[in-house]
C-alpha cells in the first residue's frame, strides 16, 4: 500500500481504520504473482495477500494456524506447536508448494517440504499466497503454487516496538525491534521467542509417550539497504530460525526431539539503468537443518543448503512491459544417512510479458529449465483478464508446471538399529502438471467477491503404495473455490469455501489428508477502541492412507478474538481457540505395542489442541 497513505493511518480508531484498509485494497500493490509489482485489482492470477494488520488482529499464535483460515488451503499437524506440519495449496501434495522468504527457498531437499512449525509470525510482515501452477514463474515445484513471506523492513522515522504473550500450555511469547530510514539507509531488526510445554502429541490409551511435548523457538530477521544514487540501491537480508520440538515416535518411552533450525541470508543490487530498464540481481542461500534424536543410541541429521542466484530485468515497452531472467538454484544436502546422491544444480532462463490495455489484461510467460539430474524441462503459461465495468471482471488462465522428486524419493533408506529399511524409488519420473482455471470477481469500497474454477492435471504424481514406497501415479484436482467479504457500519463479513475432488485416477481414491470440502468465515465489528471477531473453520472428512482405509472425521472449530486499543501506542488481545473444545484429528500416526504373541502397530491420532486462551500486550508508537 501507498507509504504517504499509511502513514495517515496511525491513531485511527478500529472502526476508522478497518474501513480505511478496506478502501486501500483497490490500490495495494503485490509482487508474487508476476515477479513485478502490480496493483492487486490488475492480478490475473488468483491471489490472496495477507498484511501486518490482519496478521496482528488474527492473534494466532502459529503461522499454520493463520495458514489454515485462508482461501484455498488445507493443514495437518502431527500434535501442536513445533510438530511435522504440511499445507497443502488447492489439494496439491505439499511438496508442490514453493515457500519463499524475501524471495529465497528454505524448503528441505529431502523431505522436499518447508518446516512451517518452525516460522514464526512475529517476524512475518506480509504474505502473498499464489494459488496455481507457477512454475514457468518460480523453477521447479510450484505445481500448486507459492507462498512468500516478507520480514519487516526500515522506513520512515525510526521507531521500536515490542510484544509479549501469554496462554495455555503455558506458552510464553516475546518480541521486539526496530525499524526506519536514515537519510539514504533504511535498516530493521527483529528478535522474536516462544516457549510452550504442549501437550502429548500421540492420542494414545496405551502408556507411550503420554508426556507433554514441548517447544521452544528463538529467531531473528534483519535488513540493511542503501540507496546510493537516484534509482541504485544495495541491500542485506537475513533470516534465522532456531527450534527445539519433543515429539512422539510411538514406538518406545524415550522422549524423542528435533532440533530445527532455518536461515536465509543474500545480498540484492536494484539498478534503474535507463528509464526503460531496470535491474534486480540477488545471490543468497537458504539453509534447512535438522537433528533428530530417535532415541538414546541413535540420531540422524539432515542438512539442506540451497545456493540461489537471479538476474531480473524488467523492460517498460510502448505497451506493457517485458521481463527476462536468469536464475540458478544450486541444492546439497549434507547427512548422516547415505545418499546415492547429495547435489544438483538448475539453470532457469525466463522471458514473460505483461500489460494492461483498457479493460484487458495479459500475462503470458516462457521458461527453460535445465537441470543436471532431470535434463531440460519446458514450462509456460497465458492468462487474459477482462474489466466488464470497473466493478466486474473475468479472467482465464493456462499454465504448465513440473517438479523433480526430492532425494528421499530417489535415494532414502531408514537405518533404524543397524537394520536397513529402503524407502525409496530411483525410477521415479519428475512429476509434470497442466492447469486450466477461469475465475469471476467483483470489489467496490465494501465489498468483494471471487470464484474460481479450475482442473489440474498431474502426471506421474508421487504417492506411497501400500508398502509405503514412493511411486508415480495420475492426479487429477478440480474444484471451485469461492471467496467474499462485506462491510456494513462497523461489521465485516468475510469467508471462503472450497469444493474439490482431489484424487488419484488409477482408483479414484481421494489423496491423502485432503478433504472434498473445507470453508472459514469470519465475523468481526469495531466499536469505539474494540475489535470483536469470531471465526469458523471447517472441514469434512479426509483419510490418512492412500488405500482410504483410515478415515479422519470431519471437524469445526469456532474461534473468539478481543483486541483494546489502550491508547496509539498500546494494545491488548485475547484470544479463546477451539471454543467448543472440539476433538478432532488433522493426521494419524502409529503406536508399536510388545506383547505375547510380537509387536503390533495400531494408527492412532496426533493429538490437537482442546480450548486454549492466549493474551497478548503489544506496543507499537506512532511514527
Amino acid at each position: 500500500m501507498k507509504k504517504v497513505i499509511l502513514k495517515g493511518l496511525i491513531g485511527l480508531s478500529f472502526s476508522e481504520l478497518a474501513y480505511a484498509a478496506d478502501n486501500l485494497t483497490l490500490d495495494e500493490v503485490v509482487v508474487t504473482a508476476t515477479r513485478t509489482p502490480q496493483q492487486l485489482e490488475s492480478v490475473i492470477a488468483d491471489i490472496t495477500v495477507i498484511n501486518r494488520e490482519e496478521i496482528l488482529r488474527a492473534g494466532q499464535s502459529t503461522f499454520i494456524e493463520l495458514l489454515q483460515a485462508q482461501q484455498g488451503i488445507e493443514i495437518s499437524s502431527n500434535g501442536g506447536a513445533g510438530k511435522t506440519s504440511s499445507v497443502f495449496l488447492r489439494g496439491t501434495n505439499p511438496g508442490q508448494v514453493v515457500v519463499l522468504i524475501d524471495g529465497l527457498r528454505v524448503s528441505s531437499a529431502t523431505a522436499g517440504t518447508t518446516t512451517f512449525e518452525n516460522i514464526p509470525l512475529a517476524q512475518i510482515d506480509r504474505i502473498e499466497i499464489l494459488r496455481g501452477p507457477a512454475t514457468s514463474l518460480y523453477g521447479q515445484d510450484a505445481i500448486g503454487g507459492v507462498i512468500q513471506i516478507f520480514t519487516k523492513k526500515g522506513e520512515g522515522k525510526p521507531q521500536f516496538y515490542a510484544g509479549l504473550g501469554y496462554g495455555s500450555y503455558h506458552t510464553l511469547t516475546a518480541d521486539a525491534g526496530v525499524n526506519g530510514a536514515y537519510q539514504d539507509t533504511k535498516f530493521s531488526l527483529t528478535a522474536s521467542s516462544s516457549d510452550s510445554d504442549g501437550f502429548s502429541a500421540l492420542k494414545t490409551h496405551y502408556n507411550i509417550d503420554k508426556d507433554r511435548d514441548s517447544y521452544r523457538n528463538l529467531s531473528v530477521s534483519g535488513s540493511i539497504s542503501q540507496q546510493l544514487t537516484e534509482g541504485h540501491e544495495v541491500g542485506l537480508q537475513i533470516f534465522n530460525s532456531e527450534g527445539h520440538s519433543n515429539y512422539d515416535s510411538g514406538i518406545n518411552t524415550y522422549k524423542n526431539y528435533v532440533n530445527l533450525s532455518q536461515l536465509s541470508y543474500g545480498l540484492f543490487s536494484k539498478n534503474q539503468f535507463t528509464k526503460y530498464w531496470k535491474s534486480t540481481a540477488r545471490i543468497g542461500e537458504g539453509i534447512d537443518d535438522q537433528y533428530n534424536k530417535l532415541d538414546a543410541n541413535s540420531s540422524v541429521k539432515y542438512k539442506t543448503k540451497q545456493t540461489q542466484f537471479s538476474w531480473q530485468n524488467d523492460i517498460s515497452l510502448p505497451v506493457g512491459s517485458m521481463t527476462l531472467m536468469y536464475d540458478r538454484l544450486e541444492q546439497k544436502i549434507i547427512s548422516d544417512t547415505p545418499f546415492e546422491k547429495t547435489t544438483r544444480n538448475t539453470d532457469g532462463f525466463l522471458v514473460g510479458y505483461l500489460a494492461d490495455v483498457g479493460p484487458h489484461s495479459v500475462q503470458t510467460t516462457l521458461r527453460t529449465d535445465h537441470s543436471s539430474q532431470f535434463g531440460t524441462n519446458n514450462t509456460g503459461g497465458i492468462g487474459y483478464g477482462y474489466k466488464i465495468t470497473p466493478n466486474w471482471r473475468v479472467t482465464g488462465s493456462y499454465g504448465k508446471a513440473f517438479r523433480a522428486p526430492t532425494f528421499n524419493d530417489l535415494y532414502f533408506a531408514y537405518v533404524y538399529g543397524g537394520v536397513v529399511y529402503p524407502s525409496n524409488n530411483p525410477n521415479l519420473q519428475a512429476e509434470k502438471s497442466e492447469n486450466i482455471e477461469a475465475s469471476l470477481r467483483y470489489q467496490d469500497t465494501l465489498q468483494t467477491a471471487n470464484l474460481t474454477l479450475y482442473h489440474n492435471n498431474i502426471h506421474n504424481f508421487i504417492t506411497l503404495d501400500s508398502s509405503f514406497l514412493p511411486i508415480n501415479v495420475n492426479a487429477e484436482i478440480e474444484g471451485i473455490s469461492i471467496g467474499a467479504s462485506r462491510r456494513l457500519d462497523e461489521w465485516v463479513l468475510k469467508g471462503s469455501a472450497d469444493i474439490q475432488s482431489p484424487r488419484n485416477t488409477g482408483n479414484d481414491n481421494l489423496l491423502v489428508r485432503r478433504a472434498n470440502r473445507h470453508a472459514s468465515i469470519n465475523l468481526s465489528r469495531d466499536w469505539e477502541n474494540w475489535h470483536l471477531a469470531a471465526e469458523l473453520i471447517a472441514s469434512s472428512a479426509r483419510y490418512n492412507d492412500p488405500d482410504n482405509q483410515v478415515r479422519l472425521a470431519g471437524y469445526g472449530l469456532l474461534n473468539l478474538t478481543a483486541d483494546y486499543k489502550v491508547n496509539r501506542e498500546w494494545n491488548l488481545q485475547a484470544r479463546i481457540n477451539n471454543v467448543l473444545n472440539k476433538d478432532y484429528a488433522l493426521a494419524y500416526g502409529s503406536t508399536a505395542i510388545d506383547g505375547n504373541f510380537g509387536t503390533t502397530s495400531y494408527s492412532v491420532p496426533y493429538n490437537t489442541p482442546g480450548s486454549n486462551l492466549f493474551v497478548s500486550i503489544r506496543y507499537t508508537p506512532g511514527k
